[in-house]
Order: structure tokens, then C-alpha cells, then sequence
């Protein structure tokens, strides 16, 4: 195996000597990330035209349609994401029987002449359809909470030449589209293998023949908790072997949506961020709850379920919200203190700490690790060293920076005027919307390195509800205004970022990339709002599990946790749930500890120069690598740390080749795939309400995890049902 690996890393190196000589590319311009080598090609043909009936055409389709599904599926127990790669995959036969069919002759307007069909559909006007039709999304083609959003474009326009332009910022992300786009558009020479494109077309077909049997049929193997099926009765032991509602320990899937809806693809994470979310998740799900939960009783755990989002009174009940809101939805406190003060899961609870360490370690450690980088390019960005990608993207007219500027004040001013006229129905005053707009900025550069490097995005969520939670007290719709503006301005920040990026590897005119953005994301809040208010008022209990038929995918997890946080942080407000005097103020040490965190090991790595894997050590991924818990479980985890490692570890390292040629490609078929058929059920079978019912779709049978274990506690009877 040994001898196999060599010959392999001899044979790609002589491949890559071969094409930076074809190329003309020099040892100093080649990009230092192998991934990225193995990847992109260093050309470019600038005479690809770009602004097309085509691109506008299926654009414009592209970025209705996702956005229309996406917003849907957002509401489900395992948020299905149908992804821009869906766009490439349906769009390109769409576009190649366009250049066929649609008459070639020019128009002219004034002195400028088009063609309806300008040639054969290029592989930049399909870049630009599938950022189309992603850039109404947050991050990763999901559902954004507001049109505010916008405001994001500010922090990548002034940001761009810090985490787009060095080769060292290399977005793993964008690799999937990367090699897909090649895939599909160049003619593959290598008559001895499968080409990537058959191999995707075969994939993707595979993955939507298979996704009828847990998408309809057996939707058990969605979490396939063999322990619950072992200990029917015991509590304990479905507590731990629960994927859904416990510790997960065992828990498996045979279902690509469980594996990849939370934390994306697997197959596109680099293997040290893979171990770094594995060292996290085992540390906090398999040593820490455990022991905080069965040895110490934390926080009265034991009346509450092990791992569940709900609020509860201390005495273990669901907790009525609705009996301490008036009618202006400012909290009552009469009646806050009739009813006793918030109680919290361990797990839900420490949850929040290890985000408080994460949100610390985030600054301090893109201030140790990256801030001589970052400082040189502010000093010099324009003289610095550039890879071949960057000189190439120098021949295109960069978008002025003045665009940024304006449409920064526009979307400043218009929100000022809506917290200013519509200060009732808000709750929000001018200045909150000053602090959350410099909180957004001043984080967007040290997670946008960490999403660059590491395919990673630690939230900003938690930070902006606690502190605009202890200015502004008792009122939930300003404190979510306030995360809305202060976290979701961030992370679209990123997510354009990401696409600049893709750009920036595609070689797309800049212009072209900033108009495509803004339309898109107009367009698509536009739709997500129309969506959201037609589910919201057709679905019967939508988001009300206690009372959906069992089985039933309206449970809003998501949803629920965001208003869960409104309540934590917006109504009682973080000084009496997290203050000196509160149950849970020793939750704020995780400040300090993730703070200091990333400082030791700098401080480790330049006393010990030698131990290269210090850098490795990514303390905002390993702290924050439950960050997503809840609404995502243990067998989320489970399943994608399994087949990272498989893919980014194994194959990586032992078949390089295959990696090279069919990794991307395969996660982008799965995706596809599972989106196709997911759609397709829905419309069939779904809006009809036909459904099988038998022991194989009756969910994954661990009924008691969400019970509680303390004596004397008389559980609810929606949340520990067979008690």
C-alpha cells in the first residue's frame, strides 16, 4: 500500500510539473493548497460571454425556484437544502438545447448588437445561473430569516481582498462546484475510467432511486438506534442510544439527507476540520454531558430530558410561554415569577457555554494565527504575492468601491426609517440597529477566515442575543431584529464571499458577480416571505410536533429553537437566566476559557516550532462543533464524521486519482439526487397526504429518551409518551 501511495504521489506531481509547464505557470504562481492544484484549472478564456438571454432566462428561473424550495423544505424535521448544485445539473441540458434551438440572429440597440444564441452555452454563463440562484440564500442555499440581509453586501465589498484574493483562503466549499462545472463542460480524455460526467449522471440516479426508501417507505433508517430496539423499557439506555433525542452512542443512517442536512456534505470538509468537530463533539456529547448529567446532576438535569430545546418549569413541565407575554409582547412579570424562573436541558444549557467559548476563541484565534497575515495585506494588498488565479482576474474591471459604500448607506438608511416609523410593531430603537450593523462587521472578517480555511462557520447568534438581551430587556422582537441584523448581515457576508470566490476560480467578471448577487437576493427574500406566509397559514399545526400526526415532517426544529432563543434572551432577558444571581451565570467562564484557548496554543507553537499539528488544533471549530445541537442530533454527527473520514482520510491519502477525479462530483450527485426525489415525493404523494404506515415508518422507536429520571418528577405526556 505503502509503495502504491508513493508512485501515486510521484504520478501526480509529474502531472502537475507537465501543467504548469503547458500553462506557463511558474513555481511562485501556483496555488500552496494541494486541493485547490488538484482542482482549478490556471486558464482562462475571456471571450466566453457572460450576459446572455440564457443565463438571464434560466437565472432568473433558477434562483424562483430555489428559493421557493428551499423555503418549503426549511420547515421539515431534517431540513431538506436542495443546493446550487441542483441548479448546475438541471440547467445544463436546459442551456445546451437553448444554444441549439433559439435563432442566432443579432439584434442591435443603438450601436450595441446581441444575439439571443451567441454559441454554444459556456461554462461561465453557468457559473453565473447557479449563483443566480443562490444568492438569496443565508449560507449554503438555505432559507435567510429577512430580506435585511442585504446589508451584507457592504461587509464582502470592503472585505473581499482579505479573504478572496489570497490563494491561502481557498473556501473548500467551492472545489464541489469547481470540478462539477469541469466535469460537465470539459471533454474528458481519459477513455481508460469512467468520465466525471457519466460517473455523476449514474450517482445521481442511484442516490434518487434509493431516497424513496427512507424519504417514504422505511423513514426508520432515517436513525436506526439499535440500543432503543435492545432495552425497550430502560430509559437510560434509549437516553444513550437515541440519535434522534439522546447521546446517539451507535446510532447510524442510511439516509444522505440525516448525514448532510445540518453540517453539509461530508465529502467537501478537509480532514483536519473533520477530526477538530469529531475531538468537540466526542469531548462534549460522550464525556461532558455524561458526566454533567449521571455524576453531578447539573443543574437538576435529572428533570429534565438528557437532550431537548424545550424550555421547562423546574419542576420538569413544559414551560407556558403564552401565560407571561402581554398584549404588546413585552413579557409580564408578575406573572414570570408566578410561574418561577426558566429551566433548561444540561445539554441545551452547556450548549450555549460552549458557544460563548467558541464566539471568544473566534477573535483570538484569527488574531494569534492570522493577524500578521491580515495586517500585511491591509499595508500592502495590492503589491502583494498573487497566484495565477488573481493575475488572471486582473484583465476584468474590478467593481468599483463605491457601489459597496452606496449600497451600504441605502440599506442602513431604509432600516433606520423602519425601526424610526415602525418602532411599535419592531421594538427596536435607531441605535440598536448602529450596534448591530458594527458587531456584524467587526466579525465578518475572523469567520470568513475561519470559513475559508476550514469549511466551518461558527455563529454569531448567540453573542448578539446576549448582549443586546441585557441593554434592551423584556422585548423579543427587537432582541430577533437585532440578531437578524447583527448575525444573518454575517453570515450572508460569507456566503457572498463564497461566491466571489467561486468567481474568482471560474474567472467571472467581478461586475457581472455583484449584479447577478443583488438581483438574486431581492428577488428570492421577496419569494421567501411570500412562502413562509402560505405555509404558515395553510399547514394545519405547522410546527406544533404535540399535535401533527406521528411521523408528520412540519416539526420546524429549527424554527423552534430560534424561538426558544427569542424567549431566553429577548423576553426574560439574559440577566436573569444567565446574571450573578441566575441558576446558569457560570456559563459566562466559557468566555474566558475560549478566550485564552487559541492564546496557549500560540504560545505552545512558538515554543515548540517543531510540532507542526499545533496549528491544526482549530479551537472555534473543536469548541463550536455542537453549535448546531439542537436542532441537530447525534446521529447527524455520527454519520458525517464516519464518511469524512472515509472519503477525506482513506481515499485522500490512498486513492489519490479517484479522489481527485470523483469526490466533488460524487457530493454533488448525492445532493441532486436526494433533492429530485425528495421534490418529486412531495408533489406526488405529499400534497395528497398519502402515506404508508407500518412499524418501519413510525420514527426510530425511542420513545422514553425524552423522559426525565428524577424521583417524584410526573412527566408530560407530549414529550415521554409511554411513561
Amino acid at each position: 500500500m505503502g509503495n502504491a501511495v508513493e508512485n501515486t504521489e510521484e504520478e501526480m506531481s509529474r502531472v502537475m510539473e507537465k501543467r504548469k509547464e503547458e500553462e506557463g505557470v511558474g513555481e511562485e504562481e501556483v496555488s500552496p493548497i494541494e486541493e485547490v492544484r488538484l482542482t482549478v484549472t490556471n486558464t482562462d478564456d475571456p471571450s466566453q460571454p457572460v450576459w446572455t438571454f440564457r443565463m438571464w432566462s434560466l437565472g432568473l428561473l433558477s434562483c424562483c425556484l430555489l428559493s421557493f424550495l428551499n423555503q418549503f423544505f426549511a420547515y421539515r424535521t431534517e431540513p431538506l437544502v436542495i443546493s446550487q448544485i441542483t441548479v448546475q445539473v438541471a440547467t445544463l441540458p436546459i442551456g445546451q438545447l437553448m444554444a441549439a434551438v433559439l435563432p442566432k440572429t443579432k439584434f442591435g440597440i443603438g450601436s450595441r448588437k446581441f444575439s439571443l444564441n451567441p454559441g454554444p452555452f459556456n461554462m461561465k454563463e453557468h457559473v453565473l445561473i447557479t449563483i443566480f440562484a443562490n444568492a438569496g440564500s443565508a449560507f449554503g442555499s438555505g432559507s435567510p430569516y429577512a430580506v435585511g440581509i442585504v446589508l451584507g453586501y457592504g461587509w464582502a465589498g470592503l472585505l473581499r481582498k482579505y479573504v478572496v484574493e489570497p490563494a491561502e483562503m481557498w473556501w473548500p466549499s467551492t472545489l464541489v462546484q469547481v470540478s462539477l462545472f469541469r466535469a460537465l463542460h470539459e471533454k474528458d480524455h481519459n477513455e481508460r475510467s469512467f468520465s466525471r460526467a457519466k460517473f455523476f449522471f449514474i450517482a445521481m440516479v442511484c442516490s434518487f432511486a434509493w431516497y424513496i426508501v427512507p424519504g417514504y417507505f422505511f423513514s426508520t433508517l432515517s436513525s436506526i438506534s439499535w440500543i432503543c430496539w435492545a432495552f425497550p423499557k430502560s430509559i437510560t439506555a434509549q437516553q444513550i442510544g437515541s440519535g434522534m433525542n439522546g447521546l446517539g452512542l451507535g446510532a447510524f443512517t442510511l439516509d444522505w439527507t440525516v448525514i448532510a442536512s445540518f453540517l453539509y456534505s461530508p465529502l467537501i470538509s478537509p480532514f483536519f476540520a473533520i477530526v477538530n468537530v469529531f475531538v468537540g463533539y466526542t469531548l462534549i456529547v460522550y464525556a461532558v454531558i455524561p458526566i454533567a448529567y449521571w455524576a453531578f446532576n447539573v443543574y437538576n438535569a435529572h428533570n429534565f430530558p438528557i437532550f431537548s430545546s424545550h424550555l421547562f418549569t423546574t419542576q420538569g413541565q413544559p414551560y407556558d410561554i403564552r401565560s407571561i407575554v402581554n398584549d404588546k409582547f413585552e413579557i409580564d412579570y408578575d406573572k414570570y415569577y408566578k410561574q418561577g424562573p426558566i429551566q433548561l436541558s444540561v445539554f441545551f444549557s452547556l450548549t450555549y457555554g460552549f458557544g460563548f467559548a467558541t464566539i471568544a476563541a473566534t477573535l483570538t484565534h484569527v488574531l494569534c494565527f492570522y493577524g500578521r497575515e491580515i495586517m500585511e495585506r491591509y499595508r500592502a494588498s495590492s503589491k502583494g504575492k498573487e497566484d495565477i488565479h488573481t493575475k488572471l482576474m486582473k484583465r476584468y474591471p474590478d467593481i468599483p468601491s463605491w457601489w459597496f459604500y452606496l449600497l451600504l448607506a441605502v440599506t442602513l438608511l431604509a432600516s433606520l426609517l423602519l425601526c424610526i416609523k415602525g418602532k411599535e410593531q419592531v421594538q427596536m430603537p435607531w441605535w440598536g440597529l448602529v450596534f448591530a450593523s458594527a458587531l456584524a462587521f467587526i466579525f465578518t472578517l475572523p469567520i470568513s477566515i475561519i470559513t475559508a480555511t476550514t469549511n466551518q462557520t461558527p455563529g454569531l447568534n448567540i453573542i448578539t442575543e446576549y448582549i443586546f438581551g441585557l441593554i434592551y430587556t423584556g422585548r423579543p422582537i427587537a432582541n430577533v431584529c437585532f440578531k437578524t441584523y447583527g448575525y444573518i448581515s454575517m453570515a450572508q457576508a460569507v456566503s457572498f464571499l463564497a461566491d466571489f470566490k467561486l468567481g474568482h476560480y471560474m474567472k467571472i467578471p467581478p461586475r457581472s458577480m455583484f449584479l447577478v448577487q443583488f438581483i438574486g437576493t431581492i428577488l428570492a427574500g421577496t419569494i421567501n416571505i411570500g412562502v413562509a406566509w402560505w405555509l404558515l397559514t395553510s399547514v394545519n399545526d405547522i410546527c406544533h410536533p404535540e399535535k401533527l400526526p406521528l411521523g408528520s415532517p412540519w416539526t420546524c426544529p429549527s424554527d423552534r429553537v430560534f424561538f426558544d432563543a427569542s424567549v431566553i434572551w429577548g423576553l426574560v432577558g439574559p440577566k436573569k437566566i444567565f446574571g450573578s444571581k441566575s441558576n446558569y451565570h457560570a456559563l459566562n467562564w466559557f468566555f474566558f476559557g475560549g478566550a485564552m484557548g487559541p492564546i496557549v496554543l500560540w504560545l505552545l507553537y512558538k515554543v515548540f516550532p517543531k510540532f507542526s499539528w499545533i496549528p491544526l488544533i482549530n479551537l472555534p471549530v473543536l469548541l463550536g462543533a455542537t453549535a448546531v445541537m439542537p436542532p441537530a442530533t447525534a446521529v447527524n454527527f455520527n454519520a458525517w464524521i464516519v464518511i469524512g473520514t472515509i472519503f477525506n482520510y482513506y481515499i485522500f491519502g490512498y486513492r489519490k486519482k479517484w479522489w481527485q477525479r470523483y469526490n466533488y462530483v460524487l457530493s454533488a450527485a448525492l445532493d441532486a439526487g436526494v433533492a429530485f426525489m425528495a421534490v418529486l415525493l412531495y408533489f406526488a404523494l405529499g400534497l395528497e397526504n398519502k402515506g404508508v404506515s407500518w412499524w418501519g415508518t413510525q420514527g426510530e422507536h425511542c420513545p422514553l429518551a425524552t423522559c426525565p429520571t428524577a424521583k417524584g418528577i410526573v412527566p408530560d405526556e407530549d414529550y415521554c409518551p409511554v411513561h
